[in-house]
């Protein structure tokens, strides 16, 4: 059974909020989540870097991880801060020094992931560069989060197309603890005719879920234009019957999404309104690098939390939807559910939403 104690436990005065100085958008997003859920104003750490997406290892650590580490030791809140909100603007992904890229011996890593890795660094730990790092709390389905139990971060981004996709999403988190929520779908779209773990963990999900409010698609058609969705998993992109980005779901709030695809968190900025799903083979097919479905979308539909990956994680490190959504389902925080289903650290992973948000008991 989940324990759903630990999640009302947390509070605002454990957020830590980092926005970015030469961003405008990411301080007055930083500025209005602060005030909608009440984090103190002595919570709000504020950096100093080059407001874009991809950046080079030395900057992450000099203008990210060590500015943030001194913030929380300065102000004795290295203990206390349990989660670490960042904003749009602050960088999204820290490039391989290596020179290895999808392999499981890179030094790539989304900063959220990196940054998680944080609290055992101002501890004296020296974790390692090159592949994942172990999650401490994978799995933990009865353990509540805590310091020094588990020695990390757990670090989530607001973060969309623009600042009215920023703002919903942080309205949809506050929504999430008073609405109802008892016809609240979990739709589970599986790739059809496949003997593969995605699938298994899929199914399985399906099965720790209330069975009357679970729809769940094993053939080849994809799941559209449901309403009152407030859970999804599915292959995205990686589907091969899935021709368009967009589900065109009808989102309760409080509602998350995850999915099995190498790059959908690679950018959050917005394409064009024409652009669609693209293949490999067709580089003109391809926005910000890559053919693949975006995170971003879901957040833009009306998800208010949803899961994304940078760069190729392979499959075994993306969110397990067996733990994310049933955790969730029983009143585990957004940070909490999704990073039980989160196997390492200092990897591709990005959480997007506020991390305290959860459903109503």
């Amino acid at each position: 059974m989940l324990l759903t104690c630990a999640a009302s436990a947390q509070t605002p005065a454990q957020v830590l909020v980092v926005v970015n100085k030469r961003s405008v958008v990411s301080r007055e997003i930083g500025e209005y989540y602060l005030r909608k859920r009440g984090v103190p104003l002595a919570n709000l750490c504020t950096i100093d870097t080059e407001p874009k997406e991809l950046i080079q290892r030395p900057v992450y650590q000099k203008e990210i991880e060590e500015p943030i580490g001194k913030f929380l030791q300065s102000k004795g809140l290295r203990e206390s801060i349990l989660y670490i909100v960042l904003t749009s603007g602050v960088p999204l992904h820290v490039w391989t020094s290596n020179g290895k890229s999808d392999t499981l011996d890179s030094d790539e890593a989304s900063v959220d992931s990196e940054l998680a890795l944080l609290y055992t660094r101002l501890h004296g730990g020296n974790p390692k560069l090159d592949g994942p790092a172990p999650n401490p709390f994978y799995m933990q389905r009865d353990t509540p989060f805590r310091h020094p139990v588990f020695p990390m971060y757990m670090v989530t981004r607001l973060d969309g197309y623009s600042m009215a996709d920023m703002k919903a999403l942080v309205d949809r988190s506050l929504a999430a603890q008073t609405a109802p929520r008892a016809n609240g779908k979990f739709v589970i779209d599986l790739r059809a005719n496949e003997d593969t773990p995605g699938n298994h963990w899929l199914r399985t999900a399906g099965l720790l879920l209330p069975r009357e409010r679970v729809l769940q698609e094993e053939t080849g058609k994809v799941v559209e234009n449901v309403k009152d969705v407030i859970g999804y998993a599915s292959w995205g992109s990686n589907d091969t019957d899935r021709k368009h980005r967009l589900v065109h779901f009808q989102w309760l709030p409080g509602a998350i999404a995850t999915e099995f695809v190498s790059t959908d968190g690679r950018t959050f900025r917005q394409p064009p309104d024409n652009w669609d799903l693209g293949r490999w083979s067709d580089k003109a097919s391809w926005y910000a690098g890559a053919p693949q479905s975006l995170a971003a979308d879901y957040i833009h539909e009306g998800a208010s939390g949803v899961s994304g990956q940078v760069s190729e994680p392979f499959l075994t490190y993306c969110p397990r939807p067996d733990f994310v959504l049933p955790a969730y389902n029983a009143g585990r925080n957004l940070a909490e559910s999704f990073y039980m289903g989160i196997p390492a650290l200092s990897w591709m992973n990005v959480v997007v939403g506020d991390p305290l948000m959860r459903l109503p008991k």
